[in-house]
């Protein structure tokens, strides 16, 4: 039976957030979040692999408590366990460190065959994780994995399509691997009532500092990062374009030509 990992992450709705204007930091009170949308690729992929070879599946995010919602929401479309690494000591992380402490507490659960993850996060959109995190398990890895052909546990082996500018690539991939999951053949389903009250009954183990074996405290948080974003700005905007139309090509030209002499521009 296939033993699968599947990252997910738990994102404000960027089209709601707004930037503080004096401190240059994101609003996100009163804004919703959700499920990072890149995840549900990810997930789906995982779910059908799942339904047509076996195998089970283990959710993992790293958030606040309030994070649970992204790990109950998998559960509710077929993920079979629920991990959420949680404390303040993981705070302000960047990717480095979040992946250090995803895949020790992952690792607390098992070894893994299979792991699949987003392309990238709609409010970091660095699409470093999936790499990182294949770094630190050891996993070969397939980045832009569109459909999985075949799978042989006996060979250890894996065949999936991959999506390049210049066409579709068939790779096989050994195991354990890492992909990260394109939305081609993937879109996230809708789960019914049965999972939806199943998942609200099921346990979420918590892990803490104190419950990752060997967690290295320089490696976590912000401390363990390697970048540090001092300020966010928004962009200074150029002023808008003008739009010319004289009637006819001379006219407009002449006018363009007018407004550039005026410009001092000539």
């Amino acid at each position: 039976m296939l033993k699968i990992l599947v990252c997910v992450k738990q994102v404000p709705d960027i089209d709601l957030v707004k930037m503080d204007p004096e401190t240059g930091n994101l609003v996100r009170a009163g804004v919703p979040s959700l499920m990072n949308p890149l995840d549900t690729n990810a997930l789906e992929a995982a779910v059908q692999l799942k339904e047509q070879v076996g195998g089970e599946i283990t959710v993992i995010t790293m958030g606040p408590p309030a994070a649970a919602a992204v790990l109950r929401e998998s559960l509710a479309v077929g993920a079979d366990k629920a991990v959420l690494v949680s404390g303040r000591e993981f705070g302000g992380a960047d990717t480095l460190s979040t992946s250090y402490a995803i895949v020790k507490a992952a690792l607390q659960e098992g070894e893994y065959d299979l792991c699949f993850c987003g392309k990238e996060s709609l409010d970091g959109a660095t699409g470093q994780m999936g790499s990182q995190l294949a770094e630190r398990l050891n996993y070969s890895q397939v980045t832009g994995m569109s459909l999985i052909k075949a799978v042989d546990e006996e060979k250890r082996t894996i065949t999936v399509e991959r999506e390049m500018e210049t066409g579709i690539e068939l790779v096989e991939a050994k195991l354990p691997c890492l992909f990260t999951v394109e939305k081609t053949h993937y879109t996230a389903r809708i789960p019914n009532l049965k999972g939806v009250l199943a998942s609200k009954k099921a346990p979420i183990t918590v892990l803490g500092i104190n419950d990752i074996k060997d967690l290295d405290m320089s490696k976590i948080g912000a401390v363990g990062s390697g970048t540090i974003v001092p300020r966010i700005y928004p962009p200074v905007l150029p002023e808008p374009g003008q739009m010319l139309d004289e009637g006819d090509v001379a006219s407009t030209v002449e006018k363009l030509c007018d407004i550039l002499a005026a410009a001092d521009r000539l």
